[in-house]
């Protein structure tokens, strides 16, 4: 009783299974002429219905085989061009090398399924333990970094000691006196550096110079002065209201 993977075929001129026919048509030790397709296409169907439980990479297999069967002998009954269409042999032995390496993918594939899985086969450890990681730090550094280091330490530790230079300043009061007093005097429009004391040099001239602006301010702010400028940074004028 023949397996029930195993394609028989009862054709005639041969009788056998399909894959020792396909090798012996590619060593031309057997007539392919004389099969029948027709009969190959039958019994194929045959055994593909009569077989239930087949796998299906099986019946794929026969299927490829059947179909090159078909392709060598439509090869040898038509003509050919010896340069473009490879010879039967070639065919024959290609097809074997492929079903050789899908031989081979499907006991690759058979083997990764085989292995053992995790949670089924094998468990994980219970309590597993962390991997302990060791640091050891490496400093690298110049001559400059060194000093430039102890040089931000040593300003951040300094005492630190702010003397303020004595130095003579004109209040606020005073220029508010003083353009109080020479505006009155003034009858056209002045600049704000004639109101200024005229011995007034150096840093003092700064500090009168600014306090009689604010001054200036003041007393426009109070109605008693009036101020005008033509353009930003010009100079500032002033006189008594009119």
């Amino acid at each position: 009783m023949n397996e029930p993977e195993t394609l028989t075929l009862d054709l005639d001129g041969w009788e056998g299974p399909l894959d020792l026919l396909l090798a012996l048509a590619r060593n031309q030790k057997v007539d392919l002429k004389a099969i029948s397709i027709l009969q190959l296409v039958e019994q194929y169907l045959t055994f593909i219905n009569a077989a239930r439980a087949l796998k299906l990479e099986v019946a794929a297999d026969y299927l490829v085989m059947a179909a090159w069967l078909a392709y060598l002998k439509s090869a040898l009954l038509l003509p050919r061009d010896p340069e473009e269409t490879p010879s039967p042999e070639e065919l024959a032995l290609r097809l074997q090398l492929r079903l050789e390496r899908l031989n081979a993918m499907r006991e690759a594939g058979g083997r990764l399924l085989a292995r053992d899985r995790l949670g089924r086969d094998v468990f994980p450890r219970g309590a597993p333990e962390g991997l302990r990681t060791v640091r050891k730090a490496r400093w690298e550094a110049e001559i400059f970094d060194l000093i430039a280091a102890y040089g931000r330490i040593s300003a951040r530790t300094r005492p630190v000691m702010h003397v303020v230079a004595m130095r003579d300043v004109m209040t606020l009061d005073e220029a508010i006196t003083r353009v109080s007093e020479l505006i009155g005097v003034t009858v056209d429009w002045a600049t704000i550096e004639s109101f200024l004391p005229g011995e007034a040099t150096g840093g003092y001239r700064k500090s009168a110079l600014a306090s009689s602006f604010v001054a200036a301010l003041e007393l426009a702010k109070q109605g008693r002065v009036e101020l005008r400028q033509k353009s930003p940074f010009a100079p500032l004028y002033l006189r008594a209201p009119a």
